[in-house]
């Protein structure tokens, strides 16, 4: 099996079931972004790690990211991914995966998943993340990269309780859950006024 054949088909599988974190800038983990291992995320950390990724997608430096742009960006991660599993799986180094190193990397994934156990089952909520995420992405306008920027940082700011200049894995924790409670009580608070609302006078 020709290497470039197989890298082009592992990044389209994993091209159609990834969601796109472009289009919705959502806040990553807290620790993520800890590049240099302290356990907590300096201001610099936590809205580099927001604002890196779209600048690299940001190919004719205008300051904002198309769709077009991020599309683009986001397949090249996915090939790239595509290619260091095929390297994973090409044992032997010789540009080609034999049945022989395919089946002992599935062997290997299988022993993998029976050390984690069993994985819960979840209900089938029509179309994937990856496709919902890439039909947000077309309906989105260019992401402005400042704007992305000002957010992350009025969100470090909100997050860093103690106002000492860092945020800790408990101080994310915390915020990511206070920003779920904003959200349904937004959610609750809209379908409450829908239900209020007069209903429209039946045309005669």
């Amino acid at each position: 099996m020709h290497k470039t054949l197989l890298v082009g088909g592992l990044a389209a599988l994993m091209l159609a079931s990834a969601g796109t974190a472009f289009a919705q800038q959502a806040p990553a983990r807290p620790m993520r972004a800890d590049a240099d291992g302290d356990s907590r995320l300096s201001r610099a950390e936590f809205v580099g790690q927001r604002v890196q990724r779209l600048a690299a997608a940001d190919a004719d430096h205008d300051g904002s990211v198309t769709t077009e742009e991020r599309r683009a960006a986001m397949q090249t991660r996915m090939a790239s991914r595509a290619d260091a599993r095929f390297d994973r799986l090409d044992a032997n180094n010789d540009g080609a995966v034999s049945r022989t190193e395919f089946d002992a990397a599935r062997a290997a994934g299988r022993e993998a998943r029976a050390d984690r156990g069993p994985r819960p089952m979840r209900p089938h909520r029509g179309p994937g993340r990856g496709q919902r995420g890439m039909a947000r992405m077309e309906a989105r306008a260019p992401v402005v990269i400042a704007d992305v920027q000002a957010r992350a940082e009025q969100a470090f700011t909100r997050l860093d309780a103690d106002h000492d200049g860092f945020v800790t894995a408990a101080e994310g924790r915390v915020g990511r859950q206070a920003m779920r409670e904003h959200r349904r009580e937004r959610m609750s608070q809209r379908r409450a006024a829908r239900q209020a609302s007069p209903q429209a006078p039946a045309s005669e």
